[in-house]
């Protein structure tokens, strides 16, 4: 599960920017409210979070191709729950739950007769996210990769990702660069030999373009790099990937419905040595690889 962090960042960063940017004439009547009908300030919920579906043209996962065949279909849902607030040096701790799947109608892989044969992956990774020094967020996890198809057994890792906002240096500018550890506990899912433990290291920036009303546009851009027992025969670069997403903010649908965004891209990745060798089900041997998506979110 990579690229679902970024979709959701253009997908969130869209819905906020429309709010912030568009007329509030625009809004009423949305909720069966008056606009000029006087209300008590909500207060704030308790828990919060994303949910939302991505199609894919072929899934790619830290430079492994998973799934090109067929129909692939990629839903999501985050939950949030705050902990913590502060002025201090840490500003703020927040629990979370991601739940994430990828639905795949050409099964490859899957086992004889299972009976959930198009349900190729599903990921939980609870966390804890830590906010310091205001624009630093470090988000220890525990990532399992579960199939429930069978096509491959159980991936239990730990991940560690540093996030840094630069918002208050460059404005609409912003990198957004980050910086993710994975290391494998026990189970693979990689091409990398079973008895091996494998680490995988992660760089990456989101920059995107002034906000034009509802539509936000950014282009993220990450390279993945590996231990040999990750990458079977590559000891340091995996891949690397770039592409834009667009995501437009539906500011028509009910606010009690939540915030709702469609986006849409094109992902290019690089894949470097053993990655473009992965058996002949997912590829033929091709460095190069584009990746094409589009789908529907909201935040609530």
């Amino acid at each position: 599960m990579v690229t679902s962090n970024n979709l959701k960042l253009t997908l969130c960063a869209s819905i906020a920017i429309a709010g912030m940017l568009l007329p509030s004439s625009l809004f009423a009547g949305t909720d069966g409210k008056e606009s000029k009908q006087v209300v008590e300030p909500l207060k704030p919920a308790a828990i919060t979070g994303d949910l939302g579906v991505n199609f894919v043209s072929e899934y790619i996962s830290r430079g492994f191709i998973v799934e090109n065949k067929g129909v692939i279909a990629q839903p999501y849902v985050d939950l949030y729950l705050p902990l913590y607030q502060g002025t201090g040096a840490i500003d703020k701790v927040v629990l979370n739950l991601g739940l994430w799947s990828s639905i795949n109608s050409h099964a490859t892989g899957a086992a004889k007769g299972n009976t959930v044969r198009d349900w190729n992956e599903l990921d939980w990774t609870p966390g804890v996210s830590v906010t310091f020094l205001k624009n630093f967020t470090i988000t220890p996890s525990y990532f399992e990769f579960d199939s429930p198809n069978g096509a491959y057994n159980p991936s239990r890792n730990f991940n560690l990702r540093l996030d840094y906002s630069d918002a208050d240096l460059l404005g609409a500018f912003a990198l957004h660069p980050h910086v993710t550890y994975l290391k494998e506990l026990s189970g693979k899912n990689t091409n990398a030999p079973a008895n091996k433990k494998g680490d995988y290291y992660e760089v990456g920036i989101v920059p995107g373009l002034p906000a034009f009303g509802p539509v936000t546009v950014t282009l993220p851009v990450v390279a993945g790099f590996g231990s040999a027992g990750f990458y079977a025969g590559d000891k340091h670069f995996g891949y690397a990937s770039a592409g834009p997403n667009v995501a437009i903010a539906l500011p028509f649908m009910p606010s009690r419905l939540g915030s709702w965004a469609v986006n849409f891209g094109a992902t290019y990745y690089y894949l470097h040595g053993s990655l473009a060798a992965v058996p002949s089900a997912y590829t033929n041997g091709d460095h190069n690889a584009w990746v094409f998506n589009g789908g529907v979110g909201l935040t609530f």
